[in-house]
C-alpha cells in the first residue's frame, strides 16, 4: 500500500529488455535508506519488487502484463522516476489510498502554467469515466492528486510548485502517457453495487445507493 506522496526521483541506470518483460537497476537515495530483498517500492505509481540493491541502486523485474499496461515499457537509460517505498504501518497517509496496481495510461492532452500553478488536461483510458469526480483522488505516476474538472473522457489536474519540482509529472508533455491509478474505493463501491444490481444489472439509482446503505 503506498500513499502518492512522491519520496524522491531516481534515474534509470540501465534497462535490460527480453520479449515484453525487463529488468530495471534504479539510482536512487532515500528509499534505500532501509531497503529490503523482495521490498515493493512504487516506480511511476507500479508496485515493484527489489531483486537486489547497493548503496545506489535497486534492481527490478517487469512482468509482461505489467509492460503492456503501463508506461515502464517506455523506461530508458536516463528515465527520470517518480519514486516512493510501501508505506509502514505506523505512517501517514498524506495523500490517498494508493495500491501501485495500474488500470492503464492516460495521455496528455494540454499542459499549461497559470501563475504559480502548473495545469494539466488528460485524456483517460476508455471506460472509466466512472471512477473520476471534481474533487476525487487520482494517482498520476503514483502522485495521489485531486481531479478539479471532468469532461467526457478528460480530466483536469493542478500541479503546486512543490509537486513540479518534487516529481516527474510537470516534464510531461502534450502526448505523453503517464500512468493511471483510479480511486480504489470508487472500484470497490461500483464492484458491489453492480453484484447488488444482479442478475438484471439494474442501473445505479439514488434508490439503489439508499437500499444498499450509500446514502
Amino acid at each position: 500500500m503506498f500513499t502518492g506522496i512522491i519520496e524522491e526521483i531516481g534515474t534509470v541506470q540501465h534497462v535490460r529488455t527480453s520479449g515484453q518483460s525487463m529488468e530495471l537497476i534504479i539510482t536512487a537515495q532515500q528509499v534505500l535508506t532501509d531497503v529490503r530483498l523482495g521490498d515493493s517500492i512504487a516506480v511511476n505509481g507500479t508496485c515493484l519488487t527489489v531483486t537486489a540493491f547497493t548503496g545506489s541502486t535497486f534492481t527490478t523485474d517487469v512482468m509482461p502484463e505489467t509492460f503492456r499496461a503501463t508506461s515502464l515499457h517506455n523506461a530508458r537509460t536516463g528515465t527520470r522516476v517518480n519514486l516512493e517505498r510501501a508505506m509502514p504501518a505506523d505512517g501517514r497517509f498524506g495523500g490517498h489510498f494508493v495500491t501501485g496496481h495500474v488500470d492503464g495510461t492516460a495521455i496528455v492532452a494540454e499542459s499549461r502554467h497559470i501563475e504559480n500553478s502548473l495545469v494539466m488536461q488528460l485524456t483517460l483510458p476508455p471506460g472509466n469515466t466512472s471512477y473520476v469526480l471534481p474533487k476525487g483522488s487520482i494517482a498520476l505516476d503514483g502522485t495521489s492528486l485531486t481531479i478539479f474538472k471532468v469532461a467526457g473522457d478528460m480530466i483536469s489536474i493542478s500541479l503546486i510548485p512543490h509537486t513540479q519540482k518534487s516529481t516527474v509529472l510537470a516534464e510531461r508533455k502534450p502526448g505523453d502517457r503517464v500512468n493511471v491509478e483510479f480511486d480504489l474505493l470508487a472500484k470497490y463501491t461500483e464492484k458491489m453495487l453492480l453484484s447488488a444490481a444482479s442478475p438484471e444489472k439494474k442501473p445505479i439509482t439514488a434508490s439503489l445507493l439508499e437500499e444498499n446503505g450509500f446514502l
